[in-house]
């Protein structure tokens, strides 16, 4: 519902109220100033003092003109374009859909003649705000960084520097999602003073940036926002599966928070409207949740509860995301891209003897020199040196045994010895400055071509009949840097933009032509684990992490930024590993998704049970993972935690899986207490696997904390609870000291 109340006093100003029943947001606007976004709130907290707020608001559209740049202050900052300042808004309208609501401003200012329709969208019962807009012109401009997703009043009326905590992730190759949490202060972002003297603020900001085609492979594009005084969180989230932008600085005696896609400072883009084109810019969804009454990690899970419903919400649907077949994929301690007739029909028959129900062969299946699969890609052509009988014979083994066959593609790149290199028009590659560009032997294709598309259609749908697949899993293993001109002088960032959204538009144009059809995104792992991907990907890699004893803090923590039914986690196993080690790798997958790997075909009876436990296991709660939401009763991992927990919760269900790692000096204690904050246990509790060790976990305190205990030091269990709602004021604060 739409509310229109009065602005400031002395002014014609006026404030605009809208949202939906759990999150409200305030735009302000007047005939002589432009409208700004001036708060976001959750409906359970008190109506914040928009009149306090206004003076640091942002416009709803934080937009520079190319030799405009900004107005009233200078530097680095993404706020303050001179454009930005001179819009006015022009109309507003409110739409419906089912549970969905939008709010759309049309903005505009006449000296450069830019226009745009600023779009604000909410679900019923999700305190999460997702916003984009489309930004055109009366003449012809050059945009230099535009977004919607700029919101300032962070820590209004605090020390902010102290009272905020400010949660990022790195995300490095085969470690990922390794969340920090540090106040503004430790990044060097202080109140210096001269708001006092009518200047701005520092001028300074905390900067998090991603350049080339890996959306994640140094930061995940989100991160958080905690009031420390009384545990407010707002997350942040920019949809795009290429370059992005993100930063906080100090503006008027508060903190802002722009979140945004490329821009021409930092990726070499640069977007261009006249009449009749327009740019859309690259959503950004905020969502907010209070503190709650049991503590930062008990927020924390009502933050990735919001997330996840948003998330489930806005993706592609798929029948996958219900079903959560296991698959098992050749690749991770297994052939490692050396795939045969000879050494993958074992592995089938091992699959399907426990229980895998997909099996993807990997890399190397089309390469005929016997080693030289990486830069030879491009034909996509089955070898007839690895499959003498020709590759049809092992898929219909695969079929035979019950299972679908898989396999991997990496299709945005070509092979700088392929055919393909040489028979498509050089505009169907990525190029600059009238060079085809190269990365570690390989050439980028650029989706947006027709050549390009049309090349890629024929491989997948010939492969696709030819051998009855069911699941491709789509690799990106390069990273080709800023973009690509086209051959005609385009901005390079804006070129990678274009082709990534492109690519994505190709992947659902290929599930529309062969329904049902898996497809699993991967980037050398978790590199691009992106919002954007996880709205179209059936499901996405997270990491080539080989040592399952690293792989839980991945797992455990990958829930903040992908649903867990979408996460695709290698449990590798091999014939050196004991029963309590085959367990520990597939608890490891047990709340995402199965991803079996390793030499399973080299494993003797009793190893084979203790798998087929674990997979059945997994098959009876995988329709509660579907619908469960993250918790993490001990926070979020460190990487070298000697005990992880992760929990999921589908209503009054609760599943805990606890690990214990060796390699630190209080890895010997063999018992571990794990607080149940906001909730209190009713009934026993149930092992749900493995089966020789029914009595690891007792529950305490009145069904408030529970006890597991894990005699081996490479050792987990799968736990099931029955829990409620613990009453308010029944909780003692927790936090996570160690983010």
């Amino acid at each position: 519902m739409t509310v229109t109340l009065p602005g400031l006093p002395g002014t014609e100003e006026r404030h605009l109220e809208w949202g939906n029943d759990v999150v409200r947001l305030a735009v302000s606007h007047a005939s002589d100033a432009a409208p700004r976004l001036v708060a976001l709130w959750h409906a359970a907290e008190a109506r914040p003092d928009v009149a306090g707020l206004r003076p640091s608001a942002l416009p709803v559209l934080e937009v520079a003109l190319r030799g405009e740049g900004r107005a009233g202050t200078a530097g680095k900052r993404h706020v303050d374009g001179a454009a930005a300042q001179r819009l006015r808004l022009t109309g507003s309208r409110e739409e419906r859909t089912g549970a969905v609501t939008r709010l759309e401003l049309d903005v505009a200012e006449d000296q450069a003649g830019l226009r745009a329709t600023v779009v604000y969208e909410v679900a019923d019962g999700v305190p999460v705000v997702r916003s984009w807009a489309r930004v055109t012109a009366t003449r012809a401009a050059v945009l230099e960084h535009a977004t919607t997703g700029a919101l300032a009043g962070l820590g209004h009326g605090t020390r902010w520097e102290d009272d905020l905590a400010v949660w990022h992730a790195a995300n490095p190759w085969s470690g990922e999602f390794r969340w920090q949490r540090a106040t503004p202060a430790r990044h060097g972002l202080v109140d210096v003073g001269m708001t006092r003297y009518g200047q701005v603020g520092s001028k300074n900001r905390i900067a998090w940036t991603s350049t080339g085609a890996w959306s994640t492979s140094e930061h995940l594009p989100m991160g958080i926002v905690e009031d420390t005084r009384d545990g407010r969180m707002l997350a942040w989230q920019v949809e795009t599966n290429g370059a992005w932008h993100a930063e906080l600085g100090d503006r008027y005696g508060d903190v802002y928070l722009v979140a945004t896609g490329p821009t021409s400072a930092e990726h070499q883009w640069a977007g261009y409207v006249a009449p009749g084109t327009w740019f859309d810019t690259v959503p950004v969804s905020l969502a907010v949740v209070p503190g709650h009454p049991a503590g930062t990690d008990s927020t924390l899970g009502d933050l990735a509860a919001a997330l996840t419903t948003h998330r489930r919400r806005t993706r592609r649907p798929h029948p996958d995301h219900e079903s959560l077949p296991v698959v098992y994929n050749d690749f991770l301690n297994g052939l490692m891209s050396d795939p045969s007739t000879e050494r993958v029909l074992p592995l089938v028959e091992a699959a399907a003897d426990l229980g895998a129900e997909y099996y993807v062969m990997d890399a190397g299946w089309y390469d005929d020199e016997l080693g030289g699969w990486w830069d030879s890609v491009g034909a996509w052509e089955a070898s007839t040196h690895r499959f003498p009988g020709g590759l049809g014979v092992v898929m219909d083994r695969i079929r035979e045994l019950g299972m679908r066959p898989g396999l991997w593609l990496e299709p945005e790149v070509v092979g700088v010895r392929s055919p393909v290199a040489r028979t498509l028009p050089p505009e169907a590659f990525f190029q600059r400055e009238g060079h085809r560009l190269t990365e570690w032997g390989r050439h980028q294709l650029d989706l947006r071509h027709p050549a390009a598309r049309a090349h890629l259609d024929t491989v997948v749908d010939r492969l696709v009949h030819d051998y009855g697949l069911g699941y491709l899993k789509f690799d990106h293993n390069i990273d080709i840097g800023p973009g690509t001109d086209a051959g005609r002088g385009e901005p390079t960032g804006h070129g990678l933009l274009g082709h990534g959204r492109a690519m994505l538009a190709w992947v659902a144009q290929v599930m529309d032509r062969h329904p049902g059809l898996v497809v699993e995104g991967c980037a050398a792992g978790g590199s691009r684990t992106d919002a954007a991907g996880g709205a179209v990907f059936t499901v996405q890699s997270l990491t080539d992490q080989q040592d399952y004893r690293l792989t839980p803090p991945i797992a455990v923590a990958a829930p903040l930024a992908i649903p867990p039914e979408q996460a695709g986690v290698w449990a590798s196993v091999d014939r050196s590993m004991n029963a309590e080690e085959i367990a520990f790798s597939l608890v490891t997958a047990a709340l995402s998704r199965v991803h079996l790997a390793g030499r399973i075909d080299l494993l003797d009876a009793g190893q084979r049970d203790v798998v087929r436990e674990g997979l059945a296991a997994y098959r009876g709660l995988r329709e509660a993972i579907a619908r469960a939401t993250p918790v993490w009763p001990t926070g979020l991992p460190g990487w070298r935690d000697p005990w992880i927990v992760q929990g999921a919760r589908d209503g009054v269900d609760l599943y805990l899986a606890v690990w214990r790692r060796p390699g630190t000096p209080d890895a010997g204690t063999e018992t571990l207490r794990v607080p149940l904050p906001g909730l209190v246990a009713t009934g026993a509790v149930e092992v749900l696997f493995p089966s020789w060790d029914s009595q690891a976990a007792t529950l305490m305190d009145g069904g408030t904390t529970l006890e597991v205990k894990l005699p081996a030091p490479v050792s987990a269990r799968l736990l099931r609870l029955r829990v409620n709602d613990r009453p308010a004021g029944g909780d003692r604060p927790t936090s996570s000291e160690r983010h």
